[in-house]
């Protein structure tokens, strides 16, 4: 359904990647791993997934949008929140959507995998999980460019700190000499950790192509079971 939200603030993550937290003027009911529309015409409606968790998002959306100056369809999304935050006006989304959300019920491990900004997308799943004190295991790989845009690292790393059951893996693609984890491609680094993934609720988020490239790998080399892989990729591919 579509819902008017107040921009209730834009605050800058990382280079070029922000946090924005909505207000809407109806309750979202939503499930950890879902994402809203945020319409920009009558049939322009662009996704992203919702960071908050739905257990205590305190009546807020949370949302984690990465603009590069080359990437307009995001870009235009910000600026349009940055315009409503100005003119203390309001935007519209079309919420929930998706069907990748966490399985609750299930009593496997997890593996959560983000690229970027895909990282919203499990951090929502994670939240709920240590929220709902799930004894599961959660180990969580997030992958990019370098360590800036990492921006919720040290977050994560407290949070494995308190929760012995989440272990978090970070993995960057460009090398600085004071970086002391893995260095590479995220799916290489969880394909090198695991010598199966057959046992495991696999959540990925990030390009289409990285995506389907995981569901590959996984099912034929590591045993991986494609209906406990989990994208919102998978409605496309």
């Amino acid at each position: 359904m579509t819902i008017q939200c107040k921009v209730k603030s834009i605050k800058p993550l990382a280079c070029n990647t922000y946090q924005i937290l909505l207000h809407p003027e109806t309750p979202v009911s939503f499930k950890a791993g879902q994402y809203l529309m945020v319409v920009m015409g009558e049939k322009d409606k662009r996704p992203f997934s919702i960071a908050s968790s739905p257990c205590r998002h305190e009546g807020e959306l949370e949302l984690h949008i990465g603009a590069a100056e080359h990437n307009a369809y995001a870009l235009e999304v910000v600026e349009a929140m940055k315009l409503a935050l100005e003119k203390d006006g309001e935007i519209v989304i079309d919420a929930p959507h998706g069907d990748a959300w966490v399985q609750e019920e299930s009593e496997r491990p997890l593996l959560l995998i983000a690229g970027g900004t895909g990282f919203s997308y499990v951090r929502s799943i994670l939240d709920h999980c240590v929220a709902q004190n799930k004894e599961n295991d959660i180990y969580l790989y997030w992958g990019a460019r370098d360590e800036c845009q990492l921006y919720a690292k040290d977050e994560l790393i407290e949070i494995a700190a308190q929760n012995g059951n989440v272990h978090f893996i970070p993995v960057i693609e460009q090398k600085a000499d004071e970086w002391q984890g893995k260095v590479g491609n995220v799916l290489q680094a969880v394909s090198e950790d695991f010598d199966s993934l057959a046992e495991y609720d696999i959540y990925i988020a990030g390009r289409f192509e990285m995506a389907g490239a995981a569901r590959e790998q996984f099912t034929q080399n590591k045993g991986a079971s494609s209906d406990r892989m989990f994208a919102d990729a998978y409605a496309f591919i």
